[in-house]
């Protein structure tokens, strides 16, 4: 009996899945702490805000940089030298006393942890066809949802049998147990990959526009002069204001805005990332089959489009909704229909940036957590402010639809080069 054997670029595609799982498990902890940390460390609830936009503001600037080094070094280096470092500092979060500390621990957190999506977009570019990349980025942020959506129960578990602390000495390894399996295992091109078929290795390189390491790379400059990238950058810069909103302040949210109680507040976290699941997979094979039927274009636009508009749409709503049930069910689709969106994103930046993915996708990352980090300080200050926690996420909401309508002038066809301006 022949066994059955997966390619390996599906086999390459389940362990970036795992990487993901373990990036949202490291990121979402903090906002599942939050009330633990922010009542022993005597933090108000702007310094909050201040630690959560520090991990983001950290991880913006420094993504279009290491995405760089993702298309000159591949990101086998990349991304193990990123996950040991992130991994390291989730570990020393744990060893936070006082909001100084914090501060700066999440900071750098930040800054080793950028780059992780832009160079897992390099290795889809390097693995993947171009007509493959969608339904393997909804892979890679299925995986990221159901990280979110463990991480709450996970985190409730482990505070309440061991304490806070342990969420992220226990999380923290994870990540380095991944990074020194994938440096022993993982190749940058599939044709060094022991064991890959001479007939896979024809099919992605005939079909990819990557070539060798460090071939035509363009600089910042270059990158920052292309209005497609522009636009592709200010939708994002959109997106992340509604998607930050669910990895950090929403478990404050639940409880403090809509007295959920400590019993349920696992459930209700994670049901908006169990709902992402169901949007990442939809969205990136519906952009893959319509890019074939009516072109790339409007295959990638009109998924982008839908997705964003409806978000924004059902975060307003929830806001309107008194039963906290309907309420809560609303605001989670809120991130299904975000995440619908989520992975045509990163194709449209793999698509524009062609051999450059990692630049590209790296400028699109910055500009989305720049978003990540207003919204994480302007959240915890409307609410002292005006005491209320429903104009806030009514904000988001306008701002999401707002990054829907970008995608008009979003052509994911429009490759990048080294010469272009346009």
């Amino acid at each position: 009996m022949n066994r059955l054997t997966l390619d390996k670029r599906y086999v390459v595609l389940i362990v970036m899945s795992i990487f993901s799982i373990i990036t949202y498990l490291d990121r979402t902890s903090i906002s599942i702490t939050g009330n633990k940390i922010t009542s022993e460390l005597g933090l108000s609830i702007t310094q909050f805000g201040w630690v959560l936009a520090a991990f983001s503001f950290a991880y913006g600037i420094f993504e279009i940089p290491t995405g760089i080094l993702g298309d000159k070094l591949g990101p086998k280096k990349i991304l193990t030298r990123i996950v040991i470092w992130w991994s390291l500092f989730t570990i020393l979060t744990g060893f936070s006393y006082t909001f100084t500390a914090l501060l700066i621990i999440r900071f750098l957190f930040g800054v080793g942890e950028a780059g992780a999506y832009p160079n897992a977009t390099v290795v889809i570019s390097k693995w993947f066809p171009k007509g493959e990349r969608g339904r393997a980025q909804s892979f890679i942020w299925i995986a990221s949802r159901i990280g979110g959506a463990l991480a709450p129960f996970l985190s409730v578990f482990i505070m309440n049998t061991f304490g806070w602390r342990w969420v992220f000495y226990i999380f923290g390894t994870l990540g380095i147990i991944w990074a020194i399996s994938w440096n022993y295992w993982f190749k940058d091109e599939p044709r060094e990959m022991k064991g890959i078929k001479s007939k896979e290795i024809e099919l992605i390189e005939s079909k990819r526009e990557v070539k060798s390491l460090g071939h035509g790379l363009l600089s910042i400059k270059n990158i920052l002069k292309n209005k497609n990238v522009w636009f592709l950058m200010g939708m994002y810069h959109c997106l992340l204001y509604g998607a930050y909103f669910y990895l950090s302040w929403m478990p404050k949210y639940l409880k403090n805005g809509r007295n959920v109680g400590d019993d349920d507040i696992a459930f209700m976290a994670s049901l908006p990332f169990i709902l992402g699941t169901i949007g990442c997979f939809i969205g990136g094979f519906s952009s893959d089959f319509l890019s074939k039927k009516y072109g790339l274009k409007w295959g990638r636009r009109s998924v982008g489009m839908f997705g964003l508009i409806m978000a924004g749409i059902c975060m307003i709503t929830a806001t309107f909704i008194l039963d906290n049930t309907i309420s809560i069910i609303v605001l989670s689709l809120g991130l299904a229909f975000k995440d619908f969106t989520l992975p045509v994103s990163w194709a449209t930046a793999a698509d524009i940036g062609g051999e450059n993915s990692g630049s590209v996708a790296g400028a699109m990352g910055m500009a989305g957590q720049l978003g990540s980090t207003v919204m994480s300080i302007s959240f915890g200050y409307i609410l002292s402010m005006t005491g209320s926690w429903e104009l806030p996420l009514q904000i988001i909401g306008v701002i999401v639809i707002i990054g829907g309508l970008l995608w008009l002038k979003i052509d994911p066809s429009q490759k990048i080069n080294n010469t272009s301006s346009s």
